[in-house]
């Protein structure tokens, strides 16, 4: 019997290209729980399975292979774990773009896994052609081109969690539109309609946190038809996603400093959720902006 009472536990197959972060989305599946293994042969999947009792969580992480024949293969192997075990396997792929995956090689020094004596650009190039199978299949893709290792980690805790309650879990973040929208969110909001307190003297060395701040926010009088609309729009919407087999939503907040507007109504749309019976987090991505350590493993 399971750990759900009623199926096995969950196989999660991380793939994607190299330098997205395998190693880093493996290390966290493993420190919420799962047995992990990296570069296992998918042929070998169904023995490794077979070994482990239904209740075991497994995450295996697979490579982008050397030529179309082998990509197909392995699409012909994910087939046969599917038609074969007790578990459909969920494809997870992690996606980066071209030059923040240079940039890891650059800083890494590691030498790109199809690129030969080309250059890091040429073998990206070449491994993402040979993944775009890999990718079109995927369960989840994941962008990790601006995601630090704590990001990665919330993100896959959200989607993949051991014995979490049941329901849809949501994550709230406030953000800044001068540093670029979240890549991971479901659906974005830009409240800079609302009033500034940026253009008040006494308030803008505050945040959204402070009640001088609130009380100035929710003073605009278009702030409340805003608010209760938008509660009132999610309530039936989330339920909606949960029933369509989403286990977790992302809503972004953003307004242009990413440190009145969209923290307050961050905290303010986390606290309705949660009064409507939600799992929420709330986090603000940008109001103590720094340098987030990148993720750096060479996989």
């Amino acid at each position: 019997m399971s750990a759900s009472g009623d199926r096995p536990a969950r196989l999660i197959i991380v793939t994607g290209l190299s330098g997205a972060g395998r190693s880093t989305a493996l290390k966290s599946l493993e420190d919420l729980g799962y047995e992990t293994v990296d570069k296992l042969p998918l042929s070998l999947l169904p023995a490794l399975l077979g070994s482990k009792p239904a209740a075991h969580p497994i995450a295996v992480g697979i490579t982008v292979l050397e030529d179309d024949r082998d990509t197909a293969a392995a699409l012909t192997a994910l087939d046969r774990v599917d038609a074969k075990t007790e578990r459909r396997p969920t494809l997870v792929f992690l996606d980066c773009d071209d030059d923040k995956l240079i940039q890891r090689y650059t800083e890494t020094r590691h030498r790109h896994p199809a690129a030969g004596d080309r250059p890091v650009s040429d073998g990206i190039q070449r491994e993402r052609r040979l993944a775009a199978p890999l990718r079109a299949r995927a369960d989840l893709v994941i962008d990790t081109t601006a995601l630090s290792p704590g990001d990665l980690k919330r993100l896959l805790h959200g989607h993949f969690a051991i014995d979490s309650a049941p329901g849809i879990a949501i994550f709230v973040t406030s953000f800044s539109y001068r540093h670029g929208l979240p890549r991971d969110a479901d659906l974005v909001l830009d409240v800079r309609f609302l009033r500034n307190p940026h253009y008040v003297a006494e308030l803008a060395p505050l945040t959204g946190h402070d009640p001088k701040v609130a009380a100035h926010i929710a003073a605009d009088p278009d702030f409340p038809r805003f608010f209760n609309d938008l509660c009132g729009w999610l309530r039936p919407l989330l339920p909606r996603y949960e029933s369509e087999g989403k286990s977790y939503f992302t809503v972004a907040v953003g307004c242009t400093g990413g440190r009145h507007r969209s923290v307050y109504v961050a905290d303010r749309l986390g606290e309705a959720l949660r009064d409507q019976g939600f799992r929420v987090a709330v986090e603000h991505r940008d109001l103590a902006r720094g340098d987030a350590a990148p993720l750096r493993d060479g996989t």
